[in-house]
């Protein structure tokens, strides 16, 4: 007890500071429990839509991929990057990019140069797909992220010239799909209600977006080359016989998490699909969007 008097004695006069001693667990106080706090949910982060091209963005026309989970957006992007000017890379995920500041110096400095973090996560957007696609040595970059669908506002916000294609599928083709991926996972009907989020995210944004392109699953796969000339048409690049043939791919090249990664797709060549299920096979919360995207009557 005297030593430890004697070494507060020290510490405070030098410092100001105290060396204090554990309590027992006798006098431990006992603190009640506090209440479990509520998540507080970010704010979204501002952002401004500018026609400022020249000075804020590095990629010039970029096409995205519009589609739910298991519509064949990995067949669709491995088809197009055989083409000789389009690079469709694996999903890229870039609404999950995110900037923060270091400091409240910082975030004033940015709003100085008229930068909320929005706009930063854009310049952060653009320049990781610019880089890809100068690396790549093509000429228009293809983004296929299923998520995309959910913030195409800000994808359209983000880039401006911006050129979207919608990939739609059989509701219930999807739902089966997305079930087979990981049946440990989820049951068919939790499949069935996770997939449908997709597919209403992409009608949001079929309805919001106009003079975009759309492309079903089962029309790429039954007429293939018919499907895609149309579809270079809206893109303004000429048909390549190639792309009907793009390649077999292996583990390095298809992962699990960023597309497809299945025996089918690894063939390098497109192949039929599923046939369509019965109207009678769909259930019930598959058959308002399977009406809306003409595959019910």
């Amino acid at each position: 007890m005297s030593l430890m008097r004697n070494v507060n004695r020290a510490l405070t006069a030098t410092t100001g500071l105290q060396v204090r001693r554990a309590p027992t667990p006798a006098q431990r106080p006992v603190k009640a429990k506090a209440p479990a706090r509520q998540p507080v949910k970010a704010p979204a982060p501002a952002y401004r839509c500018t026609d400022d091209l020249a000075t804020d963005r590095l990629l010039r026309r970029p096409v995205f991929i519009m589609s739910p989970v298991r519509s064949g957006s990995t067949l669709l992007r491995l088809v197009l990057n055989a083409h000789s000017r389009l690079h469709a890379p694996h999903e890229l995920h870039i609404r999950r990019l995110e900037v923060a500041h270091g400091s409240r110096l910082s975030e004033r400095a940015m709003e100085a140069l008229d930068l909320g973090r929005g706009d930063l996560e854009h310049l952060l957007w653009d320049r990781v797909m610019h880089r890809e696609l100068v690396r790549s040595g093509k000429d228009v970059l293809v983004e296929k992220t299923p998520s995309n669908a959910f913030v195409y506002q800000r994808i359209r916000d983000c880039w401006p010239d911006a050129r979207f294609v919608f990939l739609l599928r059989h509701p219930l083709s999807i739902a089966r799909s997305w079930h087979e991926a990981d049946p440990d996972k989820r049951t068919f009907d939790e499949a069935a209600a996770d997939a449908l989020r997709y597919m209403k995210a992409v009608d949001r944004a079929r309805k919001g977006i106009t003079g975009g392109h759309t492309v079903r699953y089962e029309q790429l796969t039954e007429a293939p080359d018919e499907t895609l000339h149309g579809l270079c048409a809206f893109l303004g690049v000429d048909f390549e016989p190639a792309m009907l043939e793009y390649g077999e791919r292996d583990d390095t090249q298809l992962r699990k998490g960023l597309g497809d990664w299945r025996d089918k797709i690894r063939t390098g060549r497109v192949q039929g699909g599923r046939p369509l299920p019965q109207d009678d096979d769909v259930p019930e919360i598959l058959r308002p969007i399977g009406k809306a995207w003409g595959y019910l009557a």
